[in-house]
């Protein structure tokens, strides 16, 4: 069976009665099919949402770009293969799935297994901040095997978008214009990162989610 392709396409459009709609019908016309809407940020005049979205076999997905941008007000932020449906019950899944794993080791491995595909990112990772410097207590499989050798953001009070571009971040994860962020995690020398391969950058919501998630597992851990 052919695979059809699906995307996950991050959109800023002006906040108006009719302008996802006009989207829709845009996205249509090139023969997209939209599976999901998530609503990424809204603010005063605009929104950004991320929308999981099929293409026929052998269709561009610079089409969605093209397509998108014909509507006035709607900017493209991102385009990325996707390989499964975003659904708001899957972060409440997560938090089932490493409240039943056994013992704090097994729990922080499902928790950066399961984290990327509920919160959008390449990978996941937990980092500690020891006498002997920063040390990954545990990677998803998608985890650059470059470490950083320095953590000048730890010890962390907050979640936090975190400057890729920074002099402790490793050259191979600034080659991939690694986007990055992190929250506390059950203390202020303990963090879960995110990295996000190729952006886009995080928005402020996503980085909240991020903390409110990390203060959850955190009780769950403890």
């Amino acid at each position: 069976m052919l695979r059809v392709p699906s995307y996950l396409l991050r959109v800023e459009l002006e906040d108006r009665p009719g302008s996802l709609g006009s989207l829709a019908v845009a996205l249509g016309s090139v023969g997209a099919d939209i599976l999901s809407l998530d609503v990424v940020e809204r603010t005063s005049g605009y929104a950004v949402d991320d929308l999981v979205v099929e293409l026929p076999p052998g269709a561009m997905p610079d089409m969605l770009i093209t397509a998108a941008e014909k509507i006035s007000g709607v900017y493209v932020d991102s385009i990325r293969p996707h390989t499964g449906l975003l659904e708001a019950h899957r972060e409440l899944e997560l938090i089932d799935h490493v409240a039943a794993a056994n013992g704090k080791d097994r729990r922080l491995q499902v928790l950066v297994d399961e984290a990327p595909k509920v919160l959008r990112v390449g990978w996941c990772t937990v980092t500690r901040l020891t006498e002997q410097g920063p040390q990954r207590v545990v990677g998803s499989s998608g985890a650059p095997e470059t470490q950083a050798a320095q953590t000048p953001w730890l010890p962390l009070d907050s979640p936090k978008a975190l400057d890729g571009h920074a002099d402790w971040v490793p050259q191979v994860w600034r080659d991939m214009d690694t986007t990055l962020t992190a929250a506390p995690l059950g203390d202020t020398h303990t963090a879960i990162v995110l990295g996000r391969p190729g952006g886009p950058e995080f928005r402020p919501s996503e980085v909240a989610r991020l903390g409110y998630l990390a203060g959850i597992i955190a009780t769950i851990l403890r």
